[in-house]
């Protein structure tokens, strides 16, 4: 057995271990894979002072798609700043298989300055004072609750659970953690923030060809950009990521369906949770002799170790039917398998510690201007949005990735919400699969 390494920098070669563009690594790879010369030899032909013609010269010989070639080419990382809070979720929703970070709610200062202009998101122009104003007013929310549940929670530790012996830097943490959880619901949706994703060009090309079909003009800007930047590592293979036909058919539609649902749904109620767990498990495929449920599941250390095939071949989807947005963002980033949400608001979620009463004008208000973008068809109506829009969400994969995600987001340090979402529905495939209550590590979240 041989081990060759490639290390992906730029067009320079290195005796022992040469050093390729990701294209050109993409195109040695292609080569390696339809000859049996080696590797050493196929790179011995390479010319890195000219990799362009090295690249056209092995993909003319090499009878690849360009979807083969360009997933070869490695991580291609991007990082991608000042996009709305909803482009960033669509962006991680399309890229089921990057390597991804979004800016946190915790760690970063969410400020009126990080809203974009309403012409920029292209808020029709009748409602884009409205909506400029409804957006600064939510940020104030937020700031004001923000600042009172600090307070409240330094004046009353008892609301807060600290690790033992916490040191007092420790504490101001979690007590600003606790704040900005509870506060967080009124910042808009339409909010800068910051992310970066690693992929190959195939997965790239992919996923700037769907946000290039959505129907709202800031992801057709953010297409263009990443394109251009893309052309940087694979120029050959940018060509393959303009939009077509059929992805802007089916963006058409779930637009469609959305407004449908949400003009018929909305509401600013705070509604509350129902949960659904659907199991394949039955058919005998799923019950392979000599596994049981608890071998599956006994042998793990922690949340990181190997499920069993008992485990790992029984699908399972779980939904619910009012995630906040606010968690929805994050539980959107658990990559396997297949999440979707008509992203409408059908109920508007506050946490215990704030008193809706206090902001029911505020609300009304944004419920009355998200109606009205919906009434236009607008697809700007997802900046009408706030962190507290709940909305269906549904997950579909497999039990161990379903096991790992619960044991996350009940775990040490986890959001309180995710923890009740993920505790509801954990509950509910304990009734599906009663044998694995014994070997899911169900946490306690906070201390936060």
């Amino acid at each position: 057995m041989k081990v060759t390494g490639i290390a992906l920098v730029s067009p320079r070669a290195a005796q022992e271990n040469p050093k390729l563009t990701p294209e050109l690594l993409a195109s040695v790879l292609a080569r390696y894979s339809r000859s049996n010369i080696g590797l050493e030899n196929i790179l011995k032909k390479v010319d890195l002072d000219k990799p362009g013609a090295s690249i056209d010269r092995i993909l003319k010989f090499v009878d690849y798609g360009h979807a083969s070639i360009a997933g070869l080419t490695g991580g291609i990382a991007m990082a991608i700043d000042d996009v709305s809070m909803w482009l960033a979720y669509k962006l991680f929703e399309i890229a089921q298989m990057a390597d991804g970070q979004e800016s946190s709610t915790r760690y970063i200062s969410l400020k009126e300055s990080g809203l974009p202009e309403p012409e920029i998101l292209g808020i029709p122009p009748a409602l884009a004072a409205d909506w400029r104003s409804l957006m600064l007013d939510c940020f104030g929310a937020y700031f004001r609750e923000y600042n009172r549940l600090e307070a409240l929670a330094e004046a009353h530790p008892e609301k807060v659970r600290y690790p033992d012996k916490a040191k007092p830097l420790v504490k101001k943490r979690i007590r600003k953690n606790y704040a900005l959880d509870r506060a967080r619901y009124f910042i808009p949706f339409a909010t800068k923030t910051n992310l970066a994703l690693v992929m190959s060009s195939r997965m790239w090309t992919e996923t700037i060809k769907h946000i290039e079909s959505l129907p709202q003009g800031e992801a057709h800007r953010c297409a263009e950009a990443l394109r251009g930047e893309l052309t940087k590592f694979s120029p050959r293979l940018v060509k393959h990521s303009h939009s077509e036909f059929s992805y802007r058919e089916q963006a058409r539609q779930e637009l469609e369906y959305s407004l449908k649902l949400g003009r018929e749904t909305l509401s600013m109620d705070n509604r509350p949770d129902q949960v659904w767990v659907k199991i394949d498990a039955e058919a005998p495929e799923f019950l392979p002799e000599g596994q049981s449920i608890a071998e599956a599941l006994k042998h793990r250390a922690n949340r990181y170790g190997r499920c069993g095939t008992a485990i790992r071949r029984m699908r399972v989807g779980f939904a619910w039917n009012n995630m906040a947005i606010a968690e929805l963002r994050d539980l959107n980033r658990h990559r396997t398998g297949h999440r979707f949400t008509p992203l409408i608001q059908n109920g508007f979620y506050l946490p215990p510690e704030v008193d809706p009463s206090e902001h029911s004008d505020l609300l009304h208000r944004q419920k009355e201007l998200l109606h009205a973008l919906m009434k236009l068809d607008s697809p700007a109506y997802v900046y009408g949005l706030l962190l507290g829009s709940q909305t269906p969400f549904e997950h579909n994969t497999q039990a161990d990735k379903f096991v790992y995600e619960a044991e996350l987001r009940t775990g040490m340090g986890a959001h309180f919400r995710y923890a009740e979402h993920l505790r509801k529905v954990l509950h509910k495939f304990y009734e599906h699969v009663p044998k694995a209550r014994q070997w899911v590590t169900e946490g306690t979240a906070e201390p936060e």
